[in-house]
This record gives structure tokens, sequence and C-alpha cells, in this order.
């Protein structure tokens, strides 16, 4: 049997687009017994409280109706929300279509409510597991979740069903995954392989696994579609973070070579790429980016990930200089932007500034106080809105996550913008990219690489007067926010009390921040955003 994975990127919402994409690949590969689409790829993932409406759920009925004409001998598997008889729920389904018709609906058992997944506000759970026949061969589908309920020798798992060895104990001879999983760093390589192996390993059966690529608002999707024999190695693997199409004969799968995945920072930067790609083009804002360049590792790599995601022709460069401003954050700048081959403008804020001295401060008397330092971060925020008024560019923002977690970020100053590209980046990563992108040549001058962080919004003013040094923070933060570690076992790691109570205080006291932060890519484990839910008004810590 030849089947074909369909490692497509669906656009949330266009019914009309999807289904012809999806029509136009059956068309053009003819020669498959069987094509496996991504999970929900009629609607795209996640189409979230679009489900709510009437008029969307029977658009994607036609939808299926019309892909099923252009399916005569062949399979086509694809992903689309069905109505249950319950009025106000529905079933996550896998639709399998054949000689013109709907031939099978396979629903999803395993809604997952962590992380940034929602779904038992939208589904109900399949009431039963059912074996599909395709070319004579008995197929265990399943959908995204259904594959991640590995019972360990323990007996510990996340649910109490366990689809696979349902489907199994059903007679399945091959296991095929319909998937939409978003990507963080190492999920594929530590994570989802570990699963996928798993159930090919125990149940000595293939296991064909087709997951969505693309950037659906903060979520960035990777594709890695793979293949594994019944001893649980990779013999195929689609593209990362690219739309792709794989043909694998299912008889030779046995005798095909493993490969071998391994992921490093490189993946992360093509996330971030296809993450401001697809929401400029999926939202249809604009083509346009402005950018904050300080002469800092955070807006020079913010700014080298949109010239590659949107062109050099569609990003522009502001320098906003103040009177705290030192000479090499302006020539790190205006460097990096003739690297880039970008536009590049200066405009100073003192005359601004000097203003809001003159209407608060008596005698003109600078403080050098809190209000003084966010004042500058406002001006500079009201400047880039602004030019994106005016020329109808978006701006991205260039706030890292270690910033944003502990509130170094001011509200309606550098935290306006569109998109926080690099919000899900920690500090000490951002520096690893920058690394990455100057590692075939110099971009991104070296002197940005040396020089003491800094918002450079008072004299001799350095990052680490207010925080503790990124390389402890970060990892405090992973302990706190990624791994949801305590008190105590974040002490355990060696770092002091009194340190981590005030570090995890700065991050609670921040959220009221983040609540009004722009949309960020999701690049980490756990990001702030639909994933994080906590409250503002609490004592906890």
């Amino acid at each position: 049997m030849k089947i074909l994975l369909c490692q497509i990127n669906p656009v949330v919402g266009d019914v009309d687009g999807n289904t012809q994409k999806i029509i136009d690949i059956v068309r053009s590969h003819k020669e498959a017994d069987l094509f496996v689409f991504p999970e929900l790829s009629v609607c795209g993932y996640p189409p979230k409280d679009l489900l709510f409406q009437k008029g969307f759920l029977k658009k994607i009925e036609d939808a299926l109706l019309k892909i099923a004409e252009n399916v005569k001998e062949n399979y086509v598997i694809v992903g689309a929300p069905s109505r249950s008889m319950h009025v106000f729920k529905l079933y996550n389904s896998a639709v399998v279509l054949h000689k013109g018709k709907i031939h099978k609906y396979v629903h999803k058992t395993l809604l997952p409510t962590y992380d940034v997944f929602d779904e038992t506000r939208y589904f109900l759970p399949a009431p039963s597991r059912e074996i599909v026949n395709i070319k004579g061969m008995k197929v265990g589908i399943s959908i995204c979740e259904d594959i991640w309920n590995i019972n360990e020798p323990d007996g510990k798992a996340m649910y109490d069903i366990d689809v696979q060895d349902e489907l199994y104990q059903k007679g399945a001879k091959l296991f095929v995954n319909l998937s939409a999983s978003p990507y963080h760093y190492k999920k594929m390589e530590v994570q989802r392989l570990e699963v996928l192996r798993k159930v090919a390993a125990k149940y000595k059966t293939p296991v064909i696994y087709v997951n969505q690529i693309g950037g659906n608002d903060d979520l960035i999707f990777d594709g890695n579609s793979v293949v594994l024999n019944s001893r649980g190695q990779v013999v195929v693997k689609a593209k990362e973070f690219e739309e792709d199409l794989v043909q694998v004969n299912l008889e030779e799968v046995e005798k095909m070579p493993e490969i071998v995945i391994r992921e490093d920072i490189s993946w992360v930067k093509k996330a971030l790429v296809l993450g401001i790609r697809d929401y400029f083009e999926k939202t249809g804002i604009t083509k346009k980016a402005v950018v904050g360049l300080s002469g800092g590792i955070d807006s020079s790599v913010v700014c080298c990930l949109a010239v590659e995601a949107l062109g050099k022709e569609n990003v522009l460069g502001v320098s906003m200089p103040s009177r705290y401003s030192s000479e090499h954050s302006l020539t790190d700048a205006r460097k990096l932007a003739e690297n880039l081959g970008i536009e590049y403008r200066v405009y100073p804020i003192d005359k601004l500034f000097q203003e809001y001295l003159k209407l608060f401060n008596e005698d003109l008397v600078t403080l050098q106080d809190l209000a003084e330092e966010n004042i500058q971060a406002r001006i500079r925020g009201n400047i880039l809105m602004f030019i994106s008024n005016r020329e109808n560019r978006l701006v991205l923002t260039t706030g890292n996550k270690s910033e944003l977690a502990v509130g170094y970020c001011t509200l309606y100053g550098d935290m306006c913008g569109g998109l926080a590209v690099i919000s899900d980046v920690p500090k000490t990563m951002v520096y690893e990219l920058a690394r990455y992108i100057n590692s075939e040549k110099e971009i991104i001058p070296q002197n940005v690489f040396v020089k003491p962080p800094s918002a450079e919004l008072r004299p001799n003013q350095k990052d680490e007067n207010s925080l503790p040094p990124y390389e402890i923070l970060d990892k405090i933060l992973v302990a706190y926010v990624e791994e949801q570690k305590d008190v105590d076992e974040i002490v355990q790691m060696g770092y002091s009390e009194e340190l981590v109570i005030k570090v995890i205080k700065m991050v609670e006291k921040a959220e009221y921040k983040r609540r009004q932060a722009a949309p960020g890519l999701k690049v980490t484990s756990k990001a702030f955003g639909t994933g994080r839910r906590m409250p503002i008004a609490q004592k906890w810590i």
C-alpha cells in the first residue's frame, strides 16, 4: 500500500482554501492508495470558538462532500469537526473518504485540557474505538492525544482509556495518527519520538504520524511527520517547519534504514521565522514591520528574524536615542541595519523627554526615578505606533521571556506592538540564537555580544543592577514556570531561599502586565499566555 503523508499548513477558518489544497494534492497524486492529512485540517487548528458558529460547521460539512467527490478507489483521511447528538458539543474526527463518499468517522477519544489545550470546551470523547478496513488492512486510526497515553509497567498513565491498546486488541496491523501538535524546543527529540517509538515497539506495529505545520497566533506547528517500523525506528521523516508530501510503500517500511533526528537551536530560529511569516500572511493586516533598534541583543535578533520572514524591503529599523544612550547603541544599530540591508531611521527623543520633565519636575531637575525611566520607553512606544499607523507597519516587540517574566518591561512602552517575537525566548537563549545567526557571517555586530545588557534609561544602568545574572535568573525561571517546581525544590538546586522567593514574587506581580502584552510566539514547554493561567489578585507566594 502506497501511503502519502500530507503535511500541510492549514489556515484557521479558511475552509475553502484548505479544501482546495487538499483536493489539489489528491488529484495530483492518484498513484497513492491512502492519503493522510493532519488533525482538523479542513478548518485549521486550533479553530477555538469558531466551532460555536453554525455556519462554520455547515461550511465544513459541505467541504467534506466536495473533497469526497475527488476520491475514487483510493482512501483519504482528513481531520474535521463533526456534529454529535449533544446540542453544544462536537467530535474531533478523522473522516475517511472513499469512492466519492464519507466512508467512516473516527472520533478523538482523549481530549487534552492542559497547557494551551481546551478541547473539552468543544468536543465530546469518542464513545468507542473502531478499526477501519483500508485496502484489506485493519487500520487503527487515532488523533493526536490518543497516541500519548502509554501505560508504563508501573501503571501510570495520563488517561484511563488506552486507545492504542484497544485498537491493537481489535486487530490493528497499522497505526495512523492525525496530529496538530504544537512545537516547543526539544519536543520532537525528547518527547514525541519517545511516545511514537513506544507505541510501535510495544505492539510491533508500524506507525504513520502526520502533523501540521504553520503559525497560528501564538502556536507554531513543526510538521516533522514520521513513519516508524514495527521495531520503533524512524524510517521516514518529512521536513521541519515546511509543507511536505512524503510517499512511503508500506511493504518496504521494515527494510528501510533508521533515521536519527537531532534538534538544535536552528529549529528555534525556523520556528520563529515561520511564526512571524504566518502571523503576517494569515492575519492580512500588513506585509511590513517596524522594529525599534536599541543596539542590544534582543532587538538585533528580532530584526534578523523579521528580515528572514518578511524580506528586507518590508522591515524598518528605528533608533530612538536619549541623553542616556551610549554611542555604541547608535553605531551598533546602524551597523546591523546596514548588514541586513534594511531602511534605518533615527528619531532622537530628548526634546520630547525634556517636555515631560518641564511639565512634572520643578526647575527641570531630573530625579532619575522609575517614572522618568518609563516615560522614555513610552515615548519610544508612541513613536513606533505613530509609524505603525501612518505607514501601515506592524510593530514587533523585542522583549525576551526573562524580562517579561519578572516585569522588567514597560506597559505602553517597549511592550507596544502587534507581535511579541521573542517573548518566550529566555535571555540566555537569545544569545544562543544570535550566535547561530552569526555562524556563517557577521550580521549582528560583535560589540552587541560583549557589552553588558542595559535598558539605558539612566546613567551607567545595567540589567544586573535590578536582576540576578541572566545565567542564574533563567534557570530559576525554567524551574518555576516551565517545570512548575515549588520554592523548596528550587532551593535544593543550589539557590538561596531569599533569591528564589524574590524571583517568584517578581513573576507573579508582573501578571497584570503580561495580560496586556502582544501575542507571543511559543517555543518553550510553558509560555506565558494561554498555556499559563494565573490569577492577578492572589497571595500564594
